[in-house]
């Protein structure tokens, strides 16, 4: 595929740090042999999962937010890589298959710098052409019967991940997200902050459940749309729970959940949900790492999962140095998830 960058056993094994008398999951996963019969192979595959990057910042952008969110796939793939692989999960159904190509965006995008009218209409657009390739994608790995697990950009991506795999599933599906924003901004061109409200408004969503939603950074108009429209729409705050302590988290969360349970479902979360993580608007005041791997466990067995989406993480935002904690966590969120699924059956 033209906008796909597939792996090779090479390209994986230099991520690897092997050692004597271990295993890692790195070791044990599938991966294309050949990249002109990718889809064959991975629908052939007895794997169950598919990581997928999206190393690109241009929703943030255009969004005007702080670029960075590029830098997240490759150490999240690299600290996933090298867990060890043992009685509590190995690599046996986990297949890497690259990342979508963005360099040709992203070069563009460098030289629109957001402080103008002009430039932000450019990046919305370039947004809408890698909208375009991250859906073909992933409407090709849910065809296959396998479980997309996507790494990387902003959550401008949710938008073309929820439409391919409702084009795939030829319906509507729901979808939770872990986010102190609901994303459901005005059809404004396309951005980090509208893919669930473009996702809605073109029939691709149809149940939509946010979870600790932060009271003060979501538009009146938001909060008005998902009042009217109670019976597809619904999220729990942040405030709710660890301010006003009127429902526990697990209370909380088995409200999230149990709006969409009834559809298959794809599962968001936004790292700015998180307290002091790198991400395109990090917070002071999120959940823990603890509770966001929590999220990730309860989704994964819960629910009738279509994907795992982990976005906004930034490792190295465009002011600041790395933050190697970030790839290690996300390979947490990751396992987690794999774990649920795998403990439903």
């Amino acid at each position: 595929m033209k906008y796909l960058d597939i792996y090779s056993k090479k390209q994986i094994d230099q991520l690897l740090r092997t050692r004597k008398n271990e295993t890692k999951i790195g070791e044990e996963i599938s991966y294309v042999i050949h990249s002109d019969d990718w889809e064959k192979e991975l629908k052939n595959s007895d794997c169950k999962f598919v990581l997928l990057g999206i190393p690109e910042d241009i929703g943030v952008k255009a969004n005007y937010g702080r670029g960075g969110a590029h830098t997240a796939w490759k150490p999240a793939l690299e600290s996933f890589l090298n867990q060890q692989s043992n009685s509590y999960m190995s690599g046996n159904a986990i297949f890497v298959l690259g990342h979508i190509y963005v360099d040709d965006l992203m070069e563009t995008s460098n030289h629109l710098n957001g402080k103008t009218r002009h430039d932000i209409d450019g990046l919305r657009k370039l947004v809408s052409e890698l909208d375009e390739r991250v859906s073909d994608v992933i409407e090709k790995i849910i065809l296959s019967q396998k479980i997309p697990i996507i790494i990387g950009g902003g959550h401008n991506n949710a938008y073309p991940i929820i439409k391919g795999s409702a084009k795939a599933l030829s319906s509507k599906i729901n979808v939770i997200n872990c986010d102190p924003h609901s994303d459901f901004r005005p059809l404004e061109g396309r951005h980090s902050g509208n893919g669930f409200s473009y996702a809605y408004k073109e029939n691709y969503l149809n149940k939509y459940s946010v979870f600790c939603l932060h009271e003060q950074y979501n538009t009146k108009q938001v909060l008005a749309d998902f009042t009217s429209q109670n019976s597809k729409l619904f999220y729990t705050t942040y405030e709710d729970v660890f301010i006003r302590e009127t429902k526990t988290l697990t209370n909380a969360l088995h409200e999230n959940i149990g709006f969409v349970k009834n559809n298959a479902c794809g599962v968001e979360i936004d790292l700015d949900a998180i307290t002091n993580v790198p991400s395109s608007a990090k917070t002071s005041s999120g959940i823990s790492p603890v509770q966001a791997r929590q999220y990730a466990y309860q989704c994964g067995k819960q629910l009738q999962c279509l994907y795992f989406h982990i976005a906004e993480g930034a490792p190295i935002l465009s002011h600041i140095k790395a933050d190697n904690k970030t790839g290690k966590l996300i390979a947490y969120l990751m396992t987690d998830f794999i774990k649920g699924v795998e403990d439903k059956l």
